[in-house]
């Protein structure tokens, strides 16, 4: 049966009745939004908090978040600071800007923190993109615990110039030494707000659900971001540097599924190959060009063996107590 069918009361372009949408404060009192479900069993599975990538925002996967919520996991999704309706930390409302990584893990370390104290395990950690990188930096760190931790087309490496991450990271430095670090890094859409061409072809096979994308930038402009910064891209090479030194992943003690695909022309495929080898308890799941970036969002052909992936690892690696 297909996703389609199972999940045929899911409307992708509104809030779940049962979810919450509010805010929590980090450390230094910047208001970051989240949304909360209270899990649809009697006694809830556990607790799942999932976290989008770059220029994301979680109204793009309320069909996979209610879906965990039907199967009985308590359920939140946070914006990182700085993009969707967490405000911006650049000079405009649509350019992604960060300081450095370590921000966004700050942040997930606080809120990491908070959200075990008030959920049920086991405590599932889950993230797309930009999002797995900053989790893989946190497990690595050791600023988060997760029983463990599902990965949708993680950024552990970039999909670009073929060349050594040294090279890349001193050409971003050299761009945030000649202009304004905060100047945006690459061409945007003729017509600020509104997608670029072709964009789709970079996503996913199915246009109805990545036209949800834009019907929620319409409802909700405060979602609208475009390209990154300079400074982003730099210490995105920066981060990476990172977790490319002996021991960071190898020191990783939590079951971690990594889900890729070789037709993924934003993030490095091989590179989440190496990183899957490269966890003690790495798991992959790859896929080919019937999958594009966003898997998660993917027509249901695919989307439904993703997901039948997902409760099988987690099943298996964070039982119900």
């Amino acid at each position: 049966m297909s996703t389609a069918t199972i999940l045929q009361a899911i409307d992708r372009r509104a809030i779940p009745a049962d979810a919450r949408e509010s805010t929590w404060a980090s450390a230094d009192g910047h208001a970051i939004r989240r949304i909360d479900w209270p899990g649809a069993a009697a006694s809830p599975r556990g607790s799942i908090l999932f976290l989008p990538g770059r220029g994301d925002f979680y109204e793009k996967y309320l069909e996979t978040l209610e879906q965990w919520h039907r199967a009985g996991w308590r359920v939140t999704a946070s914006d990182w600071r700085g993009q969707a309706g967490s405000g911006r930390l650049g000079k405009d409302a649509y350019t992604g800007h960060i300081e450095d990584f370590g921000i966004w893990i700050d942040d997930l370390a606080l809120l990491w923190e908070r959200w075990v104290a008030e959920t049920p395990g086991p405590h599932v950690l889950a993230a797309h993109s930009m999002g797995g990188h900053i989790v893989l930096r946190a497990l690595a760190a050791k600023r988060v615990q997760p029983d463990a931790v599902v990965l949708s087309a993680p950024m552990t490496g970039v999909n670009g110039p073929p060349l050594p991450l040294g090279v890349l990271h001193g050409v971003a430095r050299a761009m945030c030494a000649v202009g304004d670090p905060m100047r945006q890094a690459w061409k945007w859409s003729e017509k600020p707000g509104v997608l670029p061409d072709n964009r789709d072809k970079l996503l996913t096979h199915d246009p109805v659900r990545y036209a949800d994308e834009q019907w929620w930038r319409d409802h909700r402009p405060a979602l609208v971001m475009g390209p990154a910064s300079w400074r982003w891209v730099e210490r995105a090479y920066a981060s990476s540097i990172v977790l490319e030194a002996p021991g960071a992943l190898e020191g990783v003690d939590t079951p971690v599924l990594i889900i890729s695909t070789s037709g993924d022309k934003l993030v490095s495929h091989p590179a989440n190959v190496r990183a899957a080898a490269r966890l003690p308890k790495g798991e992959l799941l790859a896929l080919g060009e019937e999958a594009h970036h966003e898997v998660l969002r993917e027509v249901d052909a695919v989307r439904d063996r993703l997901m039948a992936a997902i409760g099988d690892f987690l099943d298996r690696t964070a039982p119900a107590q």
